[in-house]
């Protein structure tokens, strides 16, 4: 299932995109898509429903982040090895982990507003993890068991706040619509492999970033079994698994950043597309 939150910000309703395309209603069945509906008990009795009689959503509706009430945006730095060799930073022996305020969550195609004074924003096309049920010590062999669905994350960061500031790395990763979450979730059962999915971002249509999620130092099962180790996640919890190479940050002879008006483009196989436009802040 590709299940969807649509409408005005803050008025969401949850919905499904159909094998046609077709955006379905699904408030008569359930209140939103978030912690009460990611189980595996709830994702099996929404996919009994018959698709066809579900009400056809007109227009072309707005698409929400399509998972509400997050409890924790985790990140991983450093998960792929081309970026990490475009760093010239050594390759980890644990994950990197970091975490985005969730105040950051963003629609997949809203506009993002840079902070006051920004001239080192980047990009960064990431696979993302959505927890469907408590999760603590799994092991790795039943880590995927606990996901309920995948989407596409652009982990929007400020590289001046992260690198300058002192401290940790969320003060650059946290600003204010830096990180759009979707289109859709997409249930883990229609994602055979979450290690064989080709990643794709453009600046402008110039393509940045070009990648695929089987270059993870860190596979997704790992990454939930690592952190399962450290901390409860609870449905809901988004995990943002890395980024390949491309970022902003690594460009050669010298760094290329993000300015008023660019758009950028984000694409993961079988997961959707993100389009967002990035402005000065208007302030």
């Amino acid at each position: 299932m590709r299940l969807v939150r649509y409408g005005r910000a803050g008025e969401e309703k949850p919905g499904l995109v159909d094998d046609g395309g077709v955006v379905r209603d699904l408030s008569g069945y359930i209140r939103d898509i978030d912690a009460s509906t990611l189980g595996d008990v709830s994702l099996n009795a929404l996919r009994g429903l018959k698709t066809n009689s579900l009400p056809q959503v007109s227009g072309a509706p707005r698409f929400g982040p399509c998972v509400s009430g997050v409890g924790k945006f985790i990140c991983i730095g450093l998960n792929f090895h081309d970026h990490a060799r475009e760093t010239r930073l050594p390759i980890p022996t644990h994950p990197i982990v970091f975490l985005k305020a969730t105040s950051s969550i963003n629609g997949p195609d809203d506009d993002i507003f840079m902070p006051r004074g920004s001239a080192h924003s980047d990009w960064e096309v990431e696979l993302a993890v959505v927890i469907g049920k408590k999760c603590k010590y799994v092991s790795l062999k039943t880590a995927l068991d606990y996901v309920a669905g995948y989407c596409i994350v652009n982990d929007v960061s400020e590289r001046h706040m992260q690198m300058n500031l002192s401290g940790q790395w969320t003060k650059g990763k946290s600003c204010d619509h830096y990180g759009p979450v979707g289109p859709w979730l997409v249930t883990r059962d229609e994602v055979s492999d979450p290690q064989s999915l080709f990643m794709k971002l453009a600046v402008n249509d110039k393509v940045m970033q070009s990648g695929t999620s089987a270059d993870m130092i860190f596979s997704v099962a790992e990454i939930i079994a690592h952190l399962s180790d450290l901390m409860t996640l609870h449905p809901g919890d988004i995990i943002a698994t890395g980024t390949p190479a491309g970022v902003g940050m690594g460009q050669s002879p010298e760094a290329i950043y993000l300015k008023d008006g660019d758009v950028m483009t984000l694409e993961i196989e079988g997961l959707g597309r993100q389009k967002q436009r990035i402005f000065a802040d208007p302030s």
